[in-house]
């Protein structure tokens, strides 16, 4: 997995032009981060329990509890801080990309051998990180591939046993979420952020990281070059989920961003503004997994979508940021 790397320079103390930053920290802790979480946990818990009831690859209920459960994490999956990176915990979620084939290699190792690991919760929790989380399963769920190999009853039990680990994992996250957000509302102290500025910093960092990697990484993969695109490299393809995972950061990008620049209406408009635009255009674009890309017509009304939300970006580092005390460099989100 390619690291995210942010070059960031304090240039002005946050109490000098941000009116309410304690207003603003509780606002995205109450209304934007534990909600977030909580409803993860409650979608985890039932797509466990529809794994549990039916483990067919087809069922129709568990396929539609895994598309809301991955819609949830996708909603704070731009939160990786605190609680959220602790034990990996969010690449467990979501091994992507995965530049080598680690995950369809790693599942079809499991099946091959009868791994014992799918026995408890607790081994699970140990395996390869490549087989666990939402992409592993919409391997086990949605890939042909792996459809027939090996046994059927040891199937099912690795579905269960990747529904089962995505939600302890899950809620883990949502327990240690709760105490954690004081260290956001009451930096100081024991708290990992010395100040308001500091907390409000990470949230920025949260935002810009997030619209980066949708436009470098969800888009700029797929993509590839103009010689050679890479449909095949869209993330979630195969449950047809790759522009659904575009318009999904983009919502939870916009309420983040518009909960952080509420102190300033005209900055908080221009974007919420530039965030609609990109909105409306990944709606219109009717390519769910992205394989347009491998088209001319295609690759441009995709290439239109990415320098809006690379436009976003800049909104949010030249006018948003300064309000923060921030001035932001580049993202480097390096791929093959």
């Amino acid at each position: 997995m390619r690291a995210l790397g942010l070059a960031i320079a304090l240039i002005l103390p946050l109490s000098a032009l941000a009116q309410n930053p304690s207003q603003i920290l509780t606002d995205v802790v109450e209304g934007h981060i534990l909600p977030g979480y909580a409803q993860l946990s409650d979608a985890t818990a039932a797509l466990d329990a529809a794994a549990q009831a039916d483990c067919i690859a087809a069922s129709p209920n568990l396929r539609a509890a895994y598309h809301l459960a991955f819609d949830r994490w996708v909603t704070v999956s731009h939160l990786r801080f605190g609680p959220s990176e602790v034990d990996d915990r969010a690449f467990a979620m979501a091994f992507w990309p995965d530049t080598k084939g680690f995950t369809p290699k790693t599942l079809s190792g499991l099946i091959a051998t009868q791994d014992a690991v799918v026995d408890t919760p607790e081994a699970y929790a140990e395996a390869s990180i490549a087989g666990r989380g939402f992409l592993a399963l919409e391997m086990m769920l949605f890939d042909p591939a792996l459809a027939d190999q090996g046994d059927r009853a040891y199937r099912c039990a690795l579905i269960r046993a990747i529904a089962a680990d995505i939600n302890r994992n899950a809620k883990a996250m949502d327990h240690d979420w709760r105490p954690f957000s004081a260290n956001l509302t009451m930096p100081g102290g024991d708290s990992p952020y010395r100040s308001a500025d500091e907390a409000m910093q990470e949230l920025y960092k949260a935002l810009i990281t997030g619209l980066e990697f949708t436009a470098e990484t969800r888009l700029g993969r797929p993509m590839g070059t103009l010689e050679r695109p890479r449909p095949n490299r869209a993330e979630a393809r195969r449950s047809e989920r790759s522009l659904r995972q575009v318009e999904l950061s983009l919502i939870t990008l916009r309420d983040l961003a518009t909960r952080l620049s509420a102190d300033h209406p005209q900055i908080a408009a221009d974007l919420d503004n530039a965030f609609d635009k990109a909105i409306i255009r990944t709606r219109e674009l009717d390519d769910p997994t992205l394989a347009g890309v491998s088209t001319p017509s295609g690759r441009i009304r995709v290439e239109a979508l990415q320098q809006m939300i690379k436009d976003i970006r800049t909104i949010a580092a030249t006018e948003l940021g300064p309000t923060l005390g921030i001035s932001a460099g580049f993202n480097s989100l390096d791929g093959d």
